[in-house]
C-alpha cells in the first residue's frame, strides 16, 4: 500500500486541498467541473465517511446477533447506512466549510479548501448541502419509523458541532455524539427497539472519537492557538498521550460491556468469545496508534488517524463473525 502523504509523482491538480490523499480519486478520475463540489463534500479524504459508517455497522450487526439472525433486513440497514453515510458526511462537512469559511482562511492546512479558496461560493455550498441532506432523507425513509426520527434529531448535534471549537476546549465530544449517533440508528433499523447495549456501544464510538480527533487535532495545535479555536489537542498538551491512552481504555471497556451483553443475550459461549476478542483486538489497534504517533509531527498525527477506519473495521469484523457461529 502506497504511502498516502507522500509526494505525487506528476504535477499537484489544480485546486487540490492540501491534506487531500495524493493520487485520490477525485483530483485524478472525477469530471473536472465536479471537483469542487466532491471536494467539498470530502470525497477526496474518504476516512470520515468510513468513521461516520462504522457505527452504524456495529449497531446493526450487534442488534442482528442479539437476535440470532442475520438477513436481508439488515443487508438493506447496511447498504442504506452506507450510502447515507456519504451523503450526510457530505452535508455535514459542506455546513462546517461554510460555518468556518473565515477561520478556514487563517489556517494553513485548511485554506486551499473549495470556499476559502474561491472554487464554490458560500451560497452554493448551501444549496450543495441541502441536496446533499435531502437525497440522504429519502434513503432514511426506507428504515424503520424510529430510525426515520433518530436521522432526523441527529440534525442537531451536526449543526452544532461546527461552532463548539468557539465556546468549549471539548468540541472532540460534539462530533461523537454526531458522528456515532448511527450506532443507535443502527441498532433501531433492524431491531426496531433500543437496549442498554446500543448506548453502550454509542458511548464506547464517542469516546473512540475523542481518540482519534484529539489525534487529529494535534496537525493544527500552532495555528489554533493563533486565532483562538479550542480543541482538546490544545487543552491537554504536553500531556495529550495520557489522555489518548485512558480514551483508549474506556472505549475498549464500553464496547466490551456492550459486546458481552449482547452475547449473553444468546447464551452462546463461542459468541461470549468472540465478544470479548472483540474489543481486545480493537484495543491493540490503538495501542499500536499510540506507540508510532508523534504527537509533534502533524504527518504522524494524520497517519494515526487515518489508521481508524481499520481500527473500527476490527470489532465489525469480530461481529460478523459471531453471527456465522
Amino acid at each position: 500500500m502506497h504511502n498516502e502523504s507522500e509526494a505525487p509523482a506528476g504535477p499537484v491538480p489544480v485546486g487540490q486541498v492540501s491534506d487531500a490523499p495524493k493520487r485520490n480519486w477525485v483530483d485524478a478520475y472525477a469530471p473536472v467541473w465536479s471537483r469542487p463540489w466532491l471536494r467539498l463534500s470530502r470525497a477526496d479524504r474518504p476516512i470520515g465517511t468510513w468513521l461516520l459508517l462504522i457505527p452504524c455497522w456495529w449497531g446493526v450487526l450487534t442488534a442482528a446477533l442479539m437476535r440470532g439472525q442475520f438477513g436481508w433486513l439488515d443487508i438493506h440497514a447496511m447498504v442504506i447506512c452506507a450510502f447515507g453515510a456519504a451523503l450526510m458526511r457530505g452535508a455535514g462537512c459542506t455546513w462546517n466549510d461554510f460555518t468556518d469559511r473565515d477561520i478556514d482562511g487563517r489556517v494553513e492546512r485548511t485554506r486551499s479548501r473549495p470556499i476559502p479558496s474561491g472554487q464554490v461560493s458560500p451560497k452554493a455550498a448551501l444549496v450543495w448541502m441541502a441536496a446533499q441532506a435531502l437525497i440522504a432523507f429519502v434513503l432514511l425513509l426506507t428504515l424503520y419509523k424510529t430510525a426515520i426520527w433518530l436521522g432526523v434529531i441527529a440534525l442537531i448535534p451536526v449543526a452544532i458541532y461546527p461552532f463548539a471549537k468557539r465556546f468549549t476546549w471539548w468540541p472532540q465530544v460534539f462530533l461523537g455524539i454526531a458522528f456515532n449517533w448511527g450506532a443507535l440508528l443502527g441498532f433501531v433499523a433492524v431491531g426496531g427497539w433500543l437496549s442498554p447495549v446500543a448506548f453502550l456501544l454509542y458511548a464506547a464510538g464517542i469516546v473512540w472519537t475523542l481518540f482519534y480527533d484529539t489525534i487529529y487535532a494535534l496537525q493544527d495545535v500552532e495555528d489554533d492557538a493563533l486565532i483562538g479555536v479550542k480543541s482538546t489537542a490544545r487543552l491537554f498538551g504536553n500531556n495529550v498521550r495520557n489522555w489518548l491512552f485512558g480514551f483508549m481504555c474506556g472505549a475498549v471497556l464500553l464496547m466490551a460491556a456492550a459486546l458481552i451483553m449482547a452475547a449473553l443475550a444468546r447464551e452462546n459461549p463461542l459468541q461470549l468469545i468472540i465478544g470479548i476478542a472483540a474489543p481486545w483486538a480493537f484495543g491493540w489497534h490503538l495501542v499500536w496508534q499510540l506507540r508510532h504517533l508523534d504527537a509533534e509531527d502533524p504527518a504522524s498525527a494524520l497517519k494515526a488517524f487515518r489508521s481508524n477506519r481499520n481500527a473500527g473495521l476490527i470489532p465489525a469484523l469480530f461481529l460478523a463473525l459471531a453471527l456465522m457461529v
